[in-house]
């Protein structure tokens, strides 16, 4: 048994103890399965296409193997993550700071939305490794305000969801602008014909990998179906709620209107709940999220743009109110519960219109999910 053990730590993967050392501060001893088959082959210098679902630990599989590839003692960006989504950005960069802590590894995030004179500010220090949205990023650059020819590693995390929201050309003129000769890592809950096409446009012999642990995000998660009418959706959901009564739950909706819309009706009902889209400000998505994180509301309600990046511990419910646009995206949102072999449900209300994207998730994930009826439709 004791082998076992020793064989199942991050040292053997060819991570420093100090590294090992610092996971074991913030409670992390086993590595997950991406991690397990990815780390090295990072480490390796090796070009790396990796599958890797929501809440299987794929952001500490790129991260560490990459700072500790880091050369603190220099100050030229090293590395280059690149996401979709500012909240993503935001929740790989704390990650990063838990974990390299004391250690002069300098990391900044840049996205839409901050200021731009404070940026320009930290980068006129030492900056090592980059967590960017392709927009932000892509000024900088247009600015001349950041020199990426020294970076060593580029990350493409949730390469499905970047060609989902239009990102190839901005991708494109990052590389161009960049100038890097770079280890090309792409990271994608799902890997398609597109995503590998968009990978191999960047990266020389890359290595397919694909963890599936024992405990697949997926299997943990008990998923269930009601069957409405879009008149009786929202009475369907508010009954659901109070039966399910769960610790926190997310209510993803298709359109801002309709979050704002759902918003207001619930907290005159006197839910506890807050919406999280586009239209507001990433001052007040931040605050929203660290009230969500501490249990301050009940219900997150949120439009899959702004939900990238939501990993929050203790989300035991996900309700979809309206009907995700593709099986990818249903994938995503339901990943959001179910962390880490957690247990989680996943319910979604089905109207008519959206029994053909019912039967097309059904058939891609191999599942055939239980059916109630809501009472107005009996």
């Amino acid at each position: 048994m004791e082998t076992e053990v020793t064989m199942n730590n991050f040292e053997t993967l060819g991570l420093d103890p100090l590294w090992s050392d610092k996971l074991k501060k913030i409670g992390i001893t086993i590595p997950t399965a991406i991690q397990n088959i990815a780390i090295p082959e990072v480490l390796n210098q090796r070009n790396v296409i990796a599958e890797a679902q929501t809440g299987s630990g794929k952001t500490l599989a790129f991260l560490l193997p990459i700072l500790q590839n880091i050369d603190a003692l220099s100050s030229t960006v090293q590395a280059l993550v690149l996401v979709p989504t500012r909240e993503l950005a935001i929740q790989i960069t704390e990650e990063a700071k838990k974990i390299t802590g004391d250690l002069s590894i300098n990391v900044l995030s840049i996205y839409g939305g901050q200021d731009l004179q404070s940026q320009l500010k930290k980068l006129n220090h030492s900056v090592h490794m980059i967590i960017a949205t392709p927009g932000r990023l892509i000024d900088h650059l247009d600015r001349k305000t950041i020199d990426l020819s020294k970076v060593k590693t580029f990350v493409l995390d949730e390469a499905d969801q970047m060609l989902v929201m239009g990102f190839r050309n901005d991708i494109d003129k990052i590389v161009y602008l960049g100038k890097f000769k770079a280890q090309v890592l792409c990271f994608s809950a799902t890997i398609d014909a597109k995503v590998k096409k968009l990978a191999y446009k960047y990266m020389e012999n890359p290595l397919i990998l694909s963890a599936h642990s024992d405990s697949k995000p997926l299997d943990v998660i008990e998923q269930r179906v009601i069957m409405v009418s879009d008149r009786w959706k929202m009475e369907a959901l508010l009954k659901t709620l109070d039966e399910t009564n769960p610790f926190l739950g997310i209510i993803f909706c298709r359109t801002k209107i309709r979050a704002d819309k759902l918003e207001t009706e619930m907290k005159r009902l006197k839910y506890t709940c807050e919406k999280l889209h586009s239209d507001i400000s990433q001052n007040k998505r931040q605050r929203i999220m660290r009230q969500f994180k501490d249990a301050k509301f009940q219900y997150l309600i949120t439009t899959d743009v702004a939900s990238r990046g939501i990993d929050v511990t203790g989300i035991t419910h996900i309700y979809n109110y309206d009907m995700p646009e593709s099986v990818e995206i249903y994938v995503h949102r339901i990943g959001r519960t179910g962390r880490m072999g957690e247990d989680g449900i996943a319910i979604t209300f089905v109207t008519p219109r959206d029994e053909e994207m019912l039967k097309a998730i059904e058939e891609r994930l191999k599942v055939t999910i239980s059916q109630s009826f809501h009472e107005h439709q009996k």
